[in-house]
């Protein structure tokens, strides 16, 4: 189980990273609109929600430690999050539905929280690289060989 965790959690660092080339394709697509965001929504919505979900379910049947688990969880509140700051994004607007200021921070608070949440993806990766291989990293097992009679 535990093995299986790391790799689930290596696939949603993937994922996450994907979100990234995700939205420079949506924001780099001439002409753009809401479809052009359309793989970014879906991996933002879909797919890492159940790679989350997935973690925490694998983190609890590894018997992982609470903070673990915990921390698995985190992206899931991060991915709703995410998606209020668009919506707040989006709805600053003004009245001809062109961007404003406010408009334009909010929207770098998404990519802000993005960041984050690649983070502490990293964390739970690591976390659990650590919980299926306890020895520490580079510790080598030294063999002792009896002493040779004189």
């Amino acid at each position: 189980m535990r093995k299986a965790l790391v790799v689930v959690t290596l696939v949603l660092l993937v994922a996450f990273a994907a979100q990234f080339v995700f939205a420079a394709v949506g924001a780099f697509t001439k002409p753009g609109g809401d479809g052009a965001y359309v793989l970014h929504s879906v991996t933002g919505m879909v797919i890492i929600p159940l790679l989350t979900l997935l973690t925490i379910l694998l983190a609890v049947l590894a018997k992982a430690p609470g903070r673990l688990v915990g921390l698995a969880s985190l992206p899931l509140g991060l991915v709703v999050l995410q998606a209020l700051i668009a919506m707040l994004a989006r709805a600053s607007t003004d009245a001809a539905g062109a961007s404003t200021v406010v408009g334009l921070v909010i929207g770098g608070l998404h990519a802000l929280n993005g960041i984050i949440a690649v983070h502490v993806v990293v964390a739970v990766h690591q976390a659990a690289r650590k919980l299926a291989d306890p020895a520490p990293a580079g510790a080598t097992q030294v063999g002792v060989r009896a002493a040779e009679p004189a």
